[in-house]
């Protein structure tokens, strides 16, 4: 019975993760980059997932190996530093979740006719009831599951109908004609970045799940979840180059939409509607869930309260959206900000995987130190040249 309940919790983790990643803001940048890349975004596609996959297999493996969260192994590794990343990931998470809400709600607006902003306090309600539930590890990890089989299953139809010149794709993923710093620092931090990559390893470690003799299986989570949620990004890719190929422009103002819709018609909306209330839902309690997790460990008192600091945690988050309105540019700024952070937090993981006093007698293997050691400088660079084009 252990086991199986074992297996079910990393299924939860990894979809926690996964969805975490598929929010508002991954359709927005998915959608945005493939009208202004074309085939070539897959290029950008594959560089994000090779980095995505090592950032993340470091980090869980670090997690669960000292079978502690995040900013306690930044704290060891320099005292206050773990306080620094948890105020980034917290403030991040914050903003973030402000886009998600706003996505949530301008969900519920296509499907039902209600206001984004109706929408948006029915959606973070929703959310909220999710953590009220006594059983709300179970709930989450089942809610976490749906939400993301169904959003991969309705873009899996929409790239179907879009009919995409795979072939074209396919040889402009490793030949790309085109290349953006800023689209690959931003799909990184908007996949790995910030809170998210974070999502499954902290539910893992609240499971129980952790220590060396577990590394296998949270290796197994790590990937998967970097691949389900390629998946989906690959799915979104070939639906928009199939809608731009056959001469589609996509709407400025709600790219994402506009690739359903320029697909599918009426019926298409009507599915982009669905598809982005379940990743703005699933993406506020994934935010709400790790941004927490990050500081409950600092004070007893968060702690023992940490699901109403969750609620806390959503209901301000609705309230700035309503107070504010729809952040547009907030879903991109976001993920290259999240982008930004992945470096100083990897590298922390990095320096803790050769502390004796944090991870005992376990040794990383080499060649996975090395190719961390690779993402942290090459995120660096990327994210060098992606201030030089901004400026």
């Amino acid at each position: 019975m252990k086991k199986k309940y074992n297996w079910s919790v990393l299924l939860g983790a990894v979809f926690l993760m996964a969805t975490s990643a598929i929010g508002p803001g991954f359709l927005t940048q998915t959608a945005v980059f493939t009208a202004q890349l074309g085939a070539s975004f897959g290029f950008v596609i594959l560089i994000s997932v090779i980095l995505d996959a090592i950032a993340q297999l470091n980090i869980w493996r670090i997690i669960a190996v000292a079978d502690q969260p995040a900013q306690d192994i930044a704290n060891k590794v320099f005292p206050g530093l773990g306080y620094f990343i948890s105020f980034l990931v917290f403030l991040g998470g914050l903003a973030f979740n402000i886009g998600n809400i706003a996505g949530a709600g301008l969900g519920l607006n296509v499907l039902f006719g209600v206001s984004v902003g109706q929408g948006a306090i029915m959606s973070a309600i929703i959310a909220i009831g999710i953590f009220i539930y006594r059983e709300a590890g179970k709930v989450m990890d089942t809610f976490a599951k749906i939400m993301g089989l169904l959003k991969i299953m309705l873009a899996l139809f929409i790239a179907y109908i879009s009919k995409p010149p795979l072939a074209e794709a396919a040889l402009r993923t490793v030949m790309p004609t085109h290349f953006s710093f800023t689209a690959v620092l931003t799909i990184v931090g908007g996949t790995v970045g910030g809170y998210i990559t974070f999502a499954g390893a902290h539910r893992l470690l609240d499971a129980g799940i952790s220590g060396q003799q577990n590394l296998r299986t949270v290796s197994r989570g790590a990937l998967s979840a970097i691949g389900l949620a390629s998946l989906m990004r690959v799915l979104l890719f070939i639906a928009a180059f199939g809608v731009i190929s056959a001469g589609g422009k996509l709407d400025p103002a709600n790219p994402a939409a506009s690739v359903f819709q320029l697909a599918s018609g009426v019926y298409g909306y009507k599915l982009f509607g669905l598809v982005i209330w379940s990743a703005g839902i699933s993406s506020v309690v994934g935010s709400a869930y790790t941004s927490v997790s990050f500081v409950k460990s600092f004070h007893p008192v968060i702690l023992k309260f940490h699901k109403q600091v969750i609620i806390g945690f959503i209901t301000i988050s609705c309230i700035i959206f309503e107070i504010v309105g729809k952040p547009v540019k907030t879903l991109l700024t976001v993920g290259a900000i999240n982008g930004f952070i992945l470096p100083l937090s990897l590298g922390v993981m990095l320096v803790a995987a050769y502390r004796y006093k944090i991870v005992s007698n376990y040794k990383q293997p080499l060649w996975l130190t090395m190719s961390g050691v690779a993402v942290v400088a090459f995120m660096l660079w990327m994210s060098a040249e992606a201030i030089i084009q901004f400026i």
